[in-house]
């Protein structure tokens, strides 16, 4: 199980560095494609604004990935479950004020592992 919930763990750790490289560097070039939504035009005034959100990003991959450098299991998952809570918060704030699948895409990843340390 432990292996298991690292792999999770190490996924959104990904998935929220991807989020970093996007919003931060790669906001004009790569976010028209990947939210389609949202008008071209608004992409380079807005560049700023999706780098802090980028950076906020870093920092939740930055926690996921402390957990792996923590030698004490205990301590290990508490602070797995801090991050993994703050990823399924952001997710689940992003999936009522912006888009539902951002549930699916931030949240249900966050959230499995979560689930998998809580009832371990």
């Amino acid at each position: 199980m432990l292996v298991i919930i690292k792999i999770l763990i190490a996924v959104v750790m990904l998935e929220h560095l991807y989020i970093l490289w996007l919003e931060m560097f790669a906001w004009t070039s790569r976010g028209p494609k990947v939210f389609r939504q949202f008008p071209k035009e608004l992409f380079p005034p807005t560049k700023s604004l999706a780098a802090n959100q980028g950076l906020y990003n870093g920092f939740l991959a930055a926690g996921l990935a402390w957990t792996f450098f923590i030698n004490d299991p205990l301590w290990a998952g508490r602070v797995a479950i801090f991050f993994l809570s703050c990823v399924v918060v952001a997710g689940m704030y992003g999936a009522l004020t912006a888009d539902k699948k951002i549930f699916f895409v931030q949240a249900l990843p966050a959230l499995i592992p979560l689930l998998l340390i809580l009832f371990s």
